[in-house]
């Protein structure tokens, strides 16, 4: 096989990769909305807006401040709002 072969295997098959990867971000993405997050900790519920963004849904936090969903909206809500401080303890690893 040819270097050139070779290339153009490899590009095709990282443009395959991404359009793969859009698919299933645009099917998970919501359309428009609102998500709804309560706290694994007690700490309350917590409802932000959502809509379509450049790259995939993106939701507005409190202050006003519009960030993209990571994965799940739902989980990124919870873990930017109601349980900011108990998620930064746990990726820190301590309890």
């Amino acid at each position: 096989m040819s270097s050139f072969t070779r290339a153009g295997s490899v590009a095709l098959a990282s443009v395959a990769g991404a359009l793969v990867l859009a698919v299933t971000a645009a099917e998970a993405a919501p359309k428009g909305g609102t998500v709804t997050a309560c706290s694994r900790y007690g700490n309350g519920c917590y409802t932000a807006p959502v809509r379509p963004g450049q790259f995939g849904p993106v939701m507005r936090l409190k202050n006003g401040t519009w960030i993209d969903c990571r994965g799940s909206c739902k989980d990124t809500l919870r873990e930017e709002t109601v349980d900011y401080w108990d998620t930064l303890r746990e990726r820190s690893g301590r309890r």
